[in-house]
């Protein structure tokens, strides 16, 4: 049989973490263990019955059978821009500052494409989501990592970039709500990061797809875009896998400066056909008609987070309470690295855990609570490990 090398660029790559993830709990559950995971952040709430209405009957249209827009049914986009209005208040032209995406992972992955050149350098707020490195060194650019640490609340820390890296930099990637440390950013860091943004002409990339998963409604978690400038530098990306149960559907958007969005849009001329209508129809649906399911989505989740919270202090393990998102950031007991640690815990409980190097080197340390399955399994999951 003939032997074809990959790539250097996929040659070159780590294991893909939650890919990794998922062929340990295979073994281990071969081996007849219960599993009980807690490692990948993929709701296990049914997505809406009017949203899957939506599809369906979006679905028998014949029009919809043909190729769909590359960046989205002008409806669609419409919906997001009344949707960004309604939740922050940010006027968005639909036609030239919004552009639909096969979830916000595509929309991420296929950015850099448009704006880095080889040897281009990007920053990139660590730990992180895998994907944001990745598709900047696809491109051939070169990743700076910036830690995000808990004496700063995992905020970037803006005044450590020098301004020589700032003027070397293309483009910064930032997630708040963060995934995996559920920090939440504040007006005050959004506009400094702005204002550095413009000053040196850097693309400000913000992935904000946990915005709608937070605990108090007095603390709704802010959008970029509502920060003045933010049109200069900006391109936000965001989701309705989170908000509405929909992670299978692949169906997200990314808004905001008009230059970017184009030129997003121009490499998904190349890459993909767009989304199907029907869903795109069902994602209008859920924009419009989805926030009281949100709402009581968010319900679930402050539940779980408060039994899981309690389960922890009663173990002994440290970890940060989140106003968002649907993670736990949690300090691993003393005498354990991440990785020995979440995969003693595999191994000998079941459970399903993220190393929090897995995220990035400043990821050392902790690991990830992922509060995707139901109170009961919650409970169980860190009896067992209490147990250790």
């Amino acid at each position: 049989m003939s032997h074809f090398t990959l790539a250097d660029r996929l040659s070159s790559l780590p294991p893909y973490l939650f890919a990794a993830i998922d062929k340990a709990k295979a073994e281990v559950a071969a081996n007849g263990m219960d599993i009980i995971s807690l490692g990948i952040g993929d709701p296990d709430l049914p997505t809406p019955e009017f949203i899957i209405e939506a599809l369906y009957e979006g679905a028998k249209k014949p029009v919809n059978h043909q190729y769909p827009s590359y960046v989205g049914m002008p409806a669609y986009r419409q919906a997001v821009a009344d949707w960004y209005k309604q939740r922050f208040d940010v006027d968005l032209d639909a036609q030239t500052e919004v552009v639909s995406l096969i979830g916000s992972k595509e929309g991420i992955a296929h950015f850099p494409l448009a704006y880095i050149n080889p040897g281009d350098l990007a920053l990139v707020a660590t730990p992180n989501y895998p994907v944001y490195g990745v598709a900047t060194e696809f491109a051939g650019g070169v990743v700076e990592y910036l830690p995000l640490l808990e004496e700063n609340d995992f905020l970037v820390d803006l005044d450590a970039i020098s301004n020589d890296t700032w003027a070397k930099a293309k483009m910064i990637f930032v997630c708040y709500p963060n995934n995996p440390t559920a920090a939440t950013a504040t007006k005050e860091f959004y506009d400094r990061l702005i204002e550095k943004a413009r000053e040196f002409n850097v693309i400000v990339i913000s992935d904000a797809a946990y915005t709608e998963i937070y605990y108090d409604p007095k603390n709704r978690p802010i959008s970029i875009m509502e920060c003045e400038h933010a049109k200069d530098v900006c391109i936000e990306f965001h989701s309705l896998s989170k908000t509405y149960n929909m992670t299978g559907w692949r169906v997200g958007m990314a808004v905001g400066n008009s230059d970017l969005v184009a030129g997003l849009g121009k490499i998904k001329e190349n890459v993909d056909s767009g989304i199907f209508q029907a869903v795109q129809e069902a994602g209008i649906a859920a924009l419009r008609h989805g926030e009281p399911h949100a709402e009581k989505f968010r319900a679930i989740y402050k539940e779980r987070r408060d039994v899981v919270s309690a389960a922890l202090n009663k173990a002994g393990i440290k970890h940060r309470v989140p106003d968002a998102s649907f993670y736990l950031w949690c300090n691993v007991p003393e005498g354990n690295n991440s990785s020995e640690f979440v995969t003693n815990v595999l191994k000998q409980t079941g459970v399903v855990l993220t190393p929090g190097n897995g995220f990035g080197t400043p990821g050392e340390g902790y690991f990830r609570i992922s509060l995707t399955v139901n109170n009961d399994l919650l409970e169980e999951a860190v009896s067992r490990i209490s147990k250790l």
